[in-house]
């Protein structure tokens, strides 16, 4: 038997806290991991990998379902400033977001369940590019993760401002979608003095804009939320020249798929519209690996409350959505199941240099979730 103790979980997280790397390219990540599960009783273990992505499969006696469950692997450039002693040993590089205690968590459940009598399989996808690349919609785009195989999903992430002990997720969406976009207007320069003789691109930019901002007010139901920012403009040579090209870049982020839908055609009509009236060309270009909402399914969330409600180690809370994204989405929208944070209660929030997750937290979820997905499997 393999005790899966307070120590061992910080040690693990210690190790992958010092060998953050950027999406897709988290070789050292997936070889530590791939070192530890093979390091477990391998009768009832199936292991696949896919570039840098791993997929886990405990098989159950008699399985009738699978159960997933997902972390993400990777890490953001951020040059460290917490002064641990286990740093990250890879310059501007860093797990400011908590993947390693995400990693830490899932391979506790694993070394808990697979020492468990299971009926149903259960599948751990550690995942590559959640910050940079959306790596749940490259590995369900490609195959590796067949989500018509899965009939529910689970995955957390760590909340900095949530007391460690507490857990906390939504009926329904818990993270809004987000979509990058990049609008670059194309006319023609002229003398200030001969504005008839260019195309001013400051003037389409701006209307541009001003229609963009009305699809919140007038296209979208009151009762729905979504943001449309815009975070730079760029455009002009000299006070004296009209403008012939601008560029602007921003990002869209809605709390359900149709508001998505809704605000993206939106984008795309007024881009024609703009161009047919300012006699002018616009690239629109929207990010395809943006994040979609994180939308929970409301029968599962609810018994996934229900259970954490009899928990004595864990105080499960309902929270409303927040508008940072996750792109556990592209899972949730094909398969059922239920994201929820983790407390941490770290003075510096997400993707901070100093932001440091209380590591008391670990042990906790691993034996409540490693009883909640025990409970799932054997349902």
């Amino acid at each position: 038997m393999v005790e899966v103790s307070p120590m061992l979980l910080k040690q693990i997280r210690r190790d992958l806290h010092q060998i953050p790397e950027i999406g897709l390219k988290e070789i050292k990540t997936q070889q530590y991991l791939l070192d530890y599960l093979n390091t477990l009783p391998q009768d009832n273990l199936e292991i696949k990998t896919d570039n840098t992505a791993i997929l886990v499969r405990i098989k159950g006696s008699n399985p009738t379902k699978t159960i997933g469950y997902r972390t993400d692997i990777d890490a953001l450039p951020i040059t460290e400033a917490t002064g641990l002693d286990f740093t990250s040993v890879h310059q501007d590089v860093m797990h400011a977001c908590g993947h390693d205690f995400h990693m830490t968590i899932a391979l506790g459940i694993i070394t808990e369940l697979i020492q468990c009598d299971l009926t149903d399989d259960i599948l751990f996808f550690f995942q590559p590019a959640e910050e940079n690349m959306s790596g749940a919609k490259i590995y369900t785009d490609n195959g590796f993760l067949d989500l018509k195989q899965v009939d529910e999903f689970y995955g957390l992430h760590v909340h900095p401002g949530l007391e460690v002990g507490d857990i906390a997720t939504s009926k329904s969406t818990l993270f809004a979608g987000a979509c990058r976009f990049n609008v670059t207007f194309i006319g023609k320069e002229s003398h200030a003095a001969f504005p008839h003789e260019g195309n001013d691109m400051i003037v389409a930019a701006t209307s541009f804009i001003q229609q963009a901002q009305s699809i919140l007010s007038r296209s979208i139901d009151p009762m729905e939320s979504a943001v449309i920012t815009f975070g730079e403009i760029h455009g002009g040579v000299a006070d004296n020249v009209v403008a012939g090209c601008v560029n602007t870049t921003g990002t869209i982020r809605t709390l359900t798929h149709e508001t998505n839908d809704l605000v993206l055609n939106r984008f795309k009509e007024i881009t024609l519209g703009t161009e047919l009236t300012y006699n002018c060309e616009i690239v629109l270009e929207l990010d395809q690996m943006g994040y979609v909402p994180v939308v929970n399914d409301e029968k599962l969330a609810t018994e996934f409350i229900e259970f954490f409600n009899q928990s004595n180690e864990l105080n499960c809370l309902e929270v409303d959505p927040v508008m940072t994204a996750e792109d556990f989405g592209y899972i949730l929208r094909e398969v059922p199941g239920v994201m929820f944070w983790l407390g941490v209660d770290s003075e510096y929030g997400l993707h901070h240099a100093k932001f440091n997750p209380k590591e008391e937290a670990l042990h906790l979820v691993v034996s409540e979730m490693s009883e909640f997905l025990k409970n799932r499997g054997n349902s």
